[in-house]
């Protein structure tokens, strides 16, 4: 059963892979590694490695671009400095705003679903390159003021609301993607603390994935939806680790 799939080579029973894919998909705000452990009755770092594995399975990739109504949306993610260790503290926090900050650029089909993207910043290039590849031309195109956004109105039918001014104009808005940053942000503050860079895109997923079946799937059919994704995805913990070492970055 586990061979070809994301539990291929794990030496923990199926009880505890199916018991850890139900919380994780079922939790609004998600499970750390440290409450996993203690409820499955494993060492933290297992509960963490394997948690990773379930985010992979969570990953959805489609060529199916975006229509009708689309919002795009950027924020910033990173851990709030009053819970991080001192060390930790003074590596990542290094200025204001977004300095020291991952930046995520989030898409989302009113009516549909979300889409995120970790970006390299905010650019003009790369903001752009994003939304062409995500969103069908001709589709009603929601941002705000983010002068990176100015050009698109050749492709798309692009209405842009200044939050200087209001954050509602009719149709003109990007409250959606507000409220799952919302979601995303209590999650990660709440349950995670703080995430790695290098593993931020895994915790978009997740999100992503709740998101996304929130209404019309009960727990149960959330769960079938995400075991029906687990073959031929496979995670090894050298790639998930990548070169951290410490200890508190298993979380």
């Amino acid at each position: 059963m586990k061979v070809g799939t994301i539990f291929e080579d794990s030496p923990l029973g199926m009880d505890k892979w199916m018991t850890a894919f139900w919380l994780l998909v079922n939790c609004k705000n998600g499970i750390s590694s440290y409450e996993l452990g203690r409820d499955l009755g494993i060492m933290q770092r297992s509960a963490w490695f394997m948690l990773h594995r379930l985010r992979l399975a969570l990953q959805e990739g489609t060529f199916t671009k975006m229509s009708g109504e689309v919002e795009v949306d950027e924020t910033f993610i990173g851990g709030k400095a009053r819970n991080m260790h001192v060390a930790q503290r003074r590596r990542r926090i290094t200025g204001t705003g977004g300095k020291g900050k991952t930046a995520v650029v989030g898409f989302v089909e009113r009516g549909g679903r979300v889409e995120t993207v970790v970006v390299e910043n905010r650019r003009k290039k790369i903001m752009q390159e994003e939304v062409k590849k995500r969103v069908e031309a001709g589709s009603a195109l929601y941002t705000d003021e983010l002068l990176s956004y100015e050009g698109l109105a050749g492709e798309y039918a692009h209405k842009v609301i200044n939050h200087a001014v209001a954050y509602v104009d009719g149709a003109v808005h990007t409250n959606t993607l507000e409220n799952f940053w919302s979601l995303l942000k209590r999650g990660i503050s709440g349950t995670y603390v703080t995430v790695e860079p290098f593993h931020l895109f895994r915790y978009l997923d997740e999100q992503a994935f709740r998101y996304n079946n929130r209404k019309d799937k009960t727990d149960a059919e959330r769960f079938t939806e995400a075991m029906s994704r687990v073959a031929g995805k496979r995670l090894t913990f050298a790639e998930v680790s990548g070169k951290l070492h410490d200890p508190t970055h298993y979380n």
